[in-house]
Parts: structure tokens; sequence; C-alpha cells
């Protein structure tokens, strides 16, 4: 034990880090005496079930390698709150973030690590003028910070990807490979992810989704009919579909709810002999597989075969059972071949969703882009998708009243929020979102990035709602649903990190320690830290923080005061022994708050254990 406090870990997780440890816990035997592993041990445990050949099935690109690096360097930036841009910042769990999604789905690993119900994105379509991406993956968060001013820019930039360029699908494989793979971590074992795409790259896709969340847990490949007309202009053929695929997180476990029976599948059934289990419709007696194609002789004299190629889908015991329940239909006469009553009242209280969604059902790119020039006004944003679209997903994956958490990532107009708050306020429910969208510069007037798109157009909807449920609302209804959301901005983080890396001289080493002195950034706020450290430590960005005073300094206290932060910078011995008496399981102070004083954090940790408290922790 140290008579120190641990310093606050202000990396995002470290994925690779998670791999090993899983790694030994299911393997201990192959750990070293260093702490490494031991491959050679790792093959004689697995046995057989390790491929040692040269030539494997798999799927290779350049670049692919730079993927796995840029997945396993954590990152050092923060998400600052902008209350001044939200809706409802201290109540709502609804949050949008402005930023590169790359650097917010490593910011969100710890916080969310499997909490999410359903990812659904539109990424780029890598047509060759409508996408952009980080130049060197390698410094992410300095490209996203000098592309959007927030330091000197070197040069660095995003762009679009052209056809000319030798490496245009390896580009946007590399783009999407990283952003897929912490998606991936994000989801519940029960969750799904929806990915829509055109025809351009839906073979690389299917196989990155494979690679990544396994073959066995794919879905589906749902075809959109997004037009409704014919494009005669075509060359070739007339564009009117999007593929959508669709993954489970663990499809042993997850399950697609059923669709709602439309009238006209519900008018299929009908109760003409009056029947006293209700309306029923005829459903045939025989099936495409099985081992039985005997006849079957009624006690009314009826005898029935299977049509040729098919098989019996009845025994004889049940089929006996079901003629004396007068469950079988022989028609008016007897003359029409035998079939069985489905009764409406013994089905599914829904349909299975079938791999065609037509426009009809689901809304088309047209009534898309009427939505937004209602919300927003003519030409605002290129190519949305509907939120009728977005909705089928969230009936087929989401229950509303499990407060079910939907992330986008790459939330463009923000159809994603609108379909969440249209949806909620249906059927009740609160489902929760998450947006992620990069400041995209936008040459609409009146919105000067994409980012800003997104946030107005979800306060449209919300100042919609609201209106059209005047003087409806109980406002002192516990369940009232969550009409708002939290901004967030990607940024540095808000601590100036010690750079072992400077030139080893007395010059160098001396700005080094000045740098440190006061190694909170200039113009950031006790929020902004607040924040920092409760993602930093697990804690999500909708976290109950309730704001208190303990002798004198300010104490935010976390999930019931399971953990306290103060972020005060002249702490005393008293303050300590107060803390101490609240008996958190947390701590965390700024090393400020000691003013150097290493004799009472060193009584702070004394104290600290004496009660309990194991973990305390400094930034």
């Amino acid at each position: 034990m140290t008579d120190q406090p641990e310093h606050l870990d202000l990396r995002s997780q470290d994925i690779a880090e998670d791999k090993v440890q899983e790694l030994l816990r299911l393997f201990p035997e192959i750990r070293t005496e260093g702490g490494g592993l031991d491959f050679d041990r790792l093959k004689l445990a697995l046995g057989e079930a390790v491929d040692v050949g040269k030539e494997r099935y798999g799927m290779n690109w350049p670049g692919k390698a730079d993927c796995f690096r840029t997945i396993q360097m954590p990152s050092l930036g923060t998400l600052r709150p902008c209350p001044e841009e939200s809706v409802n910042f201290d109540a709502t769990e609804n949050l949008i973030i402005e930023g590169d999604n790359l650097e917010v789905l490593k910011l969100l690993q710890k916080s969310y690590l499997g909490k999410v119900k359903m990812i659904y994105i539109d990424p780029p379509y890598n047509t060759g003028n409508d996408f952009i991406y980080p130049d060197n993956y390698a410094e992410s968060l300095q490209t996203y910070l000098e592309y959007t001013g927030q330091a000197d820019a070197e040069g660095k930039k995003f762009s679009s990807n052209t056809e000319t360029d030798g490496r245009f699908h390896s580009k946007w494989m590399n783009m999407m490979y990283p952003r897929l793979y912490l998606a991936r971590n994000l989801l519940l074992e029960t969750g799904f992810v929806f990915v829509t795409i055109d025809d351009q790259e839906v073979h690389h896709l299917r196989l990155i989704m494979n690679e990544i969340f396994g073959e066995e847990n794919f879905v589906a490949n749902v075809i959109w009919q997004k037009k409704y007309t014919r494009a005669n202009d075509a060359k070739w053929f007339s564009d009117n579909h999007d593929h959508i695929l669709v993954f489970a997180r663990d499809k042993e476990v997850a399950h697609l709810n059923l669709l709602p029976r439309s009238e006209e599948q519900t008018a299929a059934y009908s109760n003409p002999d009056g029947h006293p289990k209700g309306h029923w419709k005829a459903t045939p007696l025989h099936a495409k597989s099985g081992s039985n194609r005997a006849s079957y002789r009624f006690e009314n004299g009826v005898v029935w075969s299977p049509p040729g190629g098919t098989f019996r889908r009845y025994s004889d015991d049940t089929m006996a059972l079901m003629e004396a329940g007068d469950e079988i239909w022989f028609g008016d006469d007897l003359g029409a071949t035998p079939a069985r009553k489905s009764f409406l009242s013994e089905v599914k209280s829904g349909v299975t969703p079938v791999t065609i969604w037509p426009y009809q059902d689901v809304g088309h790119n047209h009534e898309a882009n009427s939505e937004v020039k209602e919300l927003l006004g003519e030409g605002v944003f290129d190519n949305p998708k509907p939120t009728r679209l977005i909705r089928r997903m969230l009936e087929l994956t989401t229950d509303g009243h499990s407060k079910d958490l939907v992330i986008d990532f790459f939330a463009g107009a923000g159809s994603t929020g609108h379909a969440v708050l249209d949806l909620n306020r249906e059927d009740g429910g609160n489902r929760r979102f998450v947006l992620v969208q990069l400041p995209e510069p936008s040459d609409r007037d009146g919105y000067p990035t994409i980012a800003e798109i997104t946030k107005e157009r979800v306060r449209r909807v919300i100042d919609k709602l609201n209106s059209a449920d005047a003087g409806t609302l109980d406002l002192d209804d516990a369940k009232q649903q969550d009409r708002g959301f939290r901004v967030f901005k990607l940024a540095e983080s808000n601590f100036k990190p010690w750079n072992a890396d400077v030139v080893h001289d007395a010059a160098a080493l001396e700005t080094q320690l000045a740098l440190h002195i006061d190694h909170i950034r200039d113009g950031r706020a006790s929020a902004d830290l607040l924040y920092e450290i409760l993602l930093k430590s697990g804690f999500t960005l909708t976290t109950r923080v309730v704001m208190g005073s303990v002798k004198g300094r300010t104490v935010y206290g976390v999930a019931d005061g399971s953990l306290l932060i103060c972020l005060d910078r002249d702490l005393t011995i008293e303050f300590i022994r107060a803390i101490a008496e609240l008996k958190p399981e947390r701590v965390v102070c700024l090393d400020e708050g000691f003013s150097e004083n290493d004799q009472l954090k060193t009584n702070a940790v004394q104290i600290f254990r004496t009660v309990g408290i194991e973990s305390f922790r400094t930034v």
C-alpha cells in the first residue's frame, strides 16, 4: 500500500488491455513472468481449435492493421457541457454530442459499455464527394481540434474521398472498421445494429460486420424502397432501393419484437361458422419439409393426402383432435381441400417482419426531405432518412417503458432523435437517444455546421410536440416524457497531461514543470472538470449529481453519494475528516486542493483508509 492517492486515469478505456485481461481470466496459465501472454501455451490450451496454416479465409485491405492501432489508442479528449445550447439540461437523459465520432466512441467506452439497445447509423455511402475522414488516425483528436479551429492548423484536415484515389474503397473501410468495432462494445447482449448503405459498399460493409459482430449474428439484409418513381434517364437501372444490414450483438439471447397487425391482415380472419374460439382463417395442413406423406381419412369420410413434394404437418392424433374440435374446414359442401382453422386468438399478437420494406410502410426520400423542410426550411439538408424508417427499427428492437438507449453516431439532420421523440409520444414510452455529429461546415444560411442542423431540428421537434400536448400533459406526473437533450462538445482534456517525450534537458524540463504547476487549461469551468471526472470514472453523462457543501467547500455527490468530488483548491484536515464521516465508496479531489501539502495528502489517505474508503484519487 502507498501513502499517496492514485491519480485518476484521464485516458479513455484501454481496449487492448481489456482483451488481455479477459484472456488471462480465461487462461491464467498463459501469463508470463513479466505479465505478458505466452501464445504457445495458448495454442496448447486451445488444442486443435488453433489454425496455424498460412492460408486462411478472411478479408484484408491496405490500412487494416492501422485500424487496430487506432482502436487500441486511448483518447485524451473530453466532452464539455454546453447547457446554453441544450433543452432541459439538468433533467434530460438525451444527448447530442458535437465531435468526431471516432473520438467520442472511445470516450463513451467506460460509461456506456453494454448499455445500448439499438445502434442505427446512416454513414457516408462513399460516392466520391460525400464523406470526410481524419487524414491521420494516430492524431485524430489533434486533427479534429485543428479542423474546428481549437488548435493551430498544421495542414491536417478532413476531406472527401474521390474515386480517382487509388485506395478509394480501403479508405472508406478504414473509416468504418474502428467505429463499428467500438460501437459493438456499447451494445447490450440483447442489442441490435442497423446500418443503411447502397450498392456501392454493401458487400464490403457486410464482410466488415461479419468480422466484427460474427457471421453467426447476421440477422437480415433489408431492402428499403427509398423512391416511389422511376428515374427514366438512368443509364442502366433506376436506383430505387438501399440496403439495411441488421446484426445482433448475440442472436442466442436477442429477439425482435413483432410488428402490429395491420387492418388488412386482421381482415383476413372471419367467423362464418360462429366458432366459439372466434375469428379464423384457413391454413394448409401440409408443409414443405417432414417425413410423413401418408394420407389421412377424416371421420366424415374425406380422405386427404399432402400435395406432391410436400409432407403432413400434423400427426394422426393431432388431426383427430382438430376434427373433434371443429377446427378443420372442409368447405361448404365437403368438396374443398381440407384446411386447418387458425384462430386469431391463438396466433402471435403481431406479425414477423419481412426483408422488403416498401415506401408505403416506412417512408421514402421525398417524405424525409419534406419533414426537414417543414421544420427548418427548404434545402437545409440533403438526403435525410424518413423518421418512419427509423421508427420501424425502434419498434422491432426497443421497449419504450424500459428506457432503452439508442445511439446514432452519424446523426446528420437528427432523424433518429426525431423518431425517438415521436414514437415515445405515440406509445407513452421513454426511450433515450445519443446523437453524435461532426461539425462539418454547411453552406445553408443560419446553419454554419451540420451539428447545428442536428440540434435545431431536435429543438423544433420538442417545441412542436410540447405545443401539440399543451393543456393535456399532467406536469406533476412522475412519468412525464423526456423532451430535452444535453449538448456536449469534444475538446482536449481539461487537464494538461505530463509529456514524458520532451527532450531531456534542463530547459525543456523546466518548461514542463512550469506548465504543470497549474495543470488545468485556461478557460475551463468547474462543470467541465466535473463531467470529465464523471466520464473517466465510468459514470454516464446523465448521471444525477447533487451539489452540496462540506466545511465551506463545494462537494458534488454522484450516484446517491457513492462518489464525492471536490474541485476546491484549499482543502483542510477538517474537510477531509468531514468527508470521511460520510463514508462514500470513492473520493476524487484536485491535486491543487492540497496546495503542495504532501503531509495533508498523506493524512487524507490514512483517514479515508481507516473508515474503509480505499478509492481516493486526485487529478
